[in-house]
């Protein structure tokens, strides 16, 4: 994606965040970063993604469905890159703001549906809701969530594990308990219990929250 590109969708995303989330319908070309004749607003202007006048630059109807949807990226982005990755500090909207050019359309409803569908990012602001999230209201076999939200009975794959010190993490590669791994629960209190292969584990809730499965059907 060329830098110009990168920076339309920075700019739409700006709009509506100024929009829908500041009540501000408008902002200054100082603001955006860009000067009135540049090319990332004559593109937009082009593609009919914004109007503008001398001083200022607003969304169109379409161009408010694309910022809407660079916005949706970039939090999904920032969630994944905490929930998952574990990146933390600045590094997080950095990161995100290069992560979420390359979430192409239908991607970053993979990456919704991978989380849980979050309604909000690690900085608590709303994140716009996908086709995914209308589609799967609840909580269902597709989605990945804690082993401590399994039942007894429940086949899954862990996928990620994530929150834990490295100490505890070594511990569990040691005994096998990898991403890619299946594991069904055989129980859930007073500890978590369940088999990998044909071997048992009992792990504390601590460990049951930090260790992310997807539900596998019978």
């Amino acid at each position: 994606m060329t830098e110009i590109v990168e920076k339309q969708e920075e700019i739409l995303e700006q709009l509506w965040i100024s929009k829908n989330e500041r009540n501000k319908e408008a902002l200054t070309y100082e603001i955006l970063g860009v000067s009135k004749n540049s090319q990332e607003i004559l593109e937009l202007k082009k593609g009919g993604m914004v109007e503008s006048d001398d001083e200022k630059v607003w969304l169109t109807t379409e161009g408010e469905a694309k910022g809407e949807k660079v916005v949706r990226r970039h939090r999904l982005a920032e969630k994944l890159l905490v929930d998952v990755i574990d990146v933390s500090g600045k590094e997080i909207h950095e990161t995100a703001c290069k992560l979420e050019h390359y979430l192409k359309e239908g991607i970053e409803d993979k990456v919704c549906t991978l989380l849980g569908h979050p309604t909000t990012c690690p900085h608590g602001n709303k994140i716009p809701p996908g086709p995914c999230c209308k589609e799967d209201v609840k909580v269902g076999d597709k989605y990945v969530v804690p082993l401590s939200n399994l039942k007894f009975g429940q086949k899954g794959k862990i996928v990620f594990i994530s929150g834990i010190s490295e100490k505890n993490l070594q511990s569990l590669a040691s005994m096998g308990i990898l991403p890619g791994a299946k594991i069904v629960v055989k129980q859930t209190f007073p500890s978590f219990l369940f088999g990998i292969g044909n071997s048992e584990f009992a792990v504390d809730k601590t460990i049951a929250d930090a260790v992310y499965v997807r539900i596998e059907k019978d």
